[in-house]
């Protein structure tokens, strides 16, 4: 856990992060700014120790990514 800061603080940034790129997808931003948050999303819960349930939501949501960018439906 991050010393300086309280789960639910990091509960909410890590949140905050997954819709960020969601919303970046829907607004047709590239997809590399999409992919940045949901990195940043997973770098976070590393350091607090939520990998193991925040992982699969972020490999979930690169992995939707990557098929809609080899579709050429993607940002």
């Amino acid at each position: 856990m991050l010393p300086d800061v309280e789960p639910p603080d990091v509960r909410a940034r890590i949140q905050k992060l997954l819709v960020t790129g969601d919303n970046r997808l829907k607004q047709g931003v590239a997809g590399a700014k999409a992919r940045e948050s949901f990195l940043q999303a997973l770098e976070l819960a590393r350091q607090a120790g939520l990998e193991d349930r925040i992982g699969p939501l972020v490999q979930a949501r690169l992995d939707d990514l990557d098929r809609l960018e080899r579709e050429g439906a993607g940002p």
